[in-house]
């Protein structure tokens, strides 16, 4: 990204919108925050920059074995033909009666991008519950392109943190992405954020929020709120 940028302020300052009956007071304000939402983005950006830039991640050696909706797949199957792949650890395992609201929103979402983000990369979701468990609910949600994957033995989901840091049974949802280059595939990125990095009065989130829910809702008055939590399903 180049260093010779314009000031926020100035690109600001050629913001020409005015919204009608609003007061002085608020397009001051309004200026004001327009160049901090200038100084997110280049942020966004910058750090999008050094995250391309990482070193190459440790190579995946482990014998990762999935069930699919179609068939059974080793952890390279999952590519396609693909050099990048995202898997979505979900909250979803055979103890769970139902799977976790909040990956569910998530997922929703990435259903109607997944045709989107499969013209560049791979997207897999990996649980732990069986595959036909996985698929009725994918029906039930009318999910119609994501790729689920059940975690055979659970070998991935301990590996890459989709499992409860104690070995326990529990789930974790976790995002990892992993390239395939020159026939090595290794670890490239994975969300690192989570209870030990909130700030205060905040849930755990990462930077940049993977749920478009989110960003909407930081548009409003209202934000996200403190009491407010996804449902698998509304009454209304």
């Amino acid at each position: 990204m180049t260093k010779d940028l314009v000031p926020a302020a100035e690109l600001a300052a050629r913001n020409h919108l005015r919204f009608p009956n609003e007061s002085a007071a608020y397009r001051q304000a309004r200026q004001a925050l327009l160049a901090e939402e200038i100084e997110l983005r280049r942020q966004i950006e910058r750090v999008a920059e050094l995250r391309r830039a990482l070193p190459p991640g440790g190579a995946v050696t482990g014998n990762y074995r999935f069930e699919g909706e179609i068939a059974p797949t080793g952890f390279a199957g999952l590519f396609g033909d693909k050099q990048t792949l995202v898997v979505y650890s979900y909250m979803f395992g055979p103890q769970r009666e139902r799977p976790c609201p909040m990956c569910t929103s998530l997922l929703s979402a990435w259903d109607g991008e997944a045709r989107d983000m499969e013209q560049r990369i791979a997207l897999a979701v990996v649980a732990r519950s069986p595959i036909e468990r996985l698929a009725a609910f994918k029906r039930e949600r009318g999910w119609r392109h994501l790729k689920l994957y059940s975690d055979v033995d659970g070998a991935y989901s301990r590996d890459y943190f989709g499992m409860t840091a104690d070995g326990g049974d529990g789930d974790q949802a976790a995002i990892n992405v992993f390239t395939r280059r020159d026939g090595i595939i290794r670890h490239f990125w994975s969300g690192e954020m989570g209870f030990e990095s909130a700030d205060p009065g905040q849930d755990p989130r990462g930077a940049p929020d993977l749920m478009p829910l989110w960003t909407v809702f930081d548009c409003t008055p209202e934000g996200r709120g403190t009491d407010w939590y996804p449902s698998l399903a509304y009454s209304d």
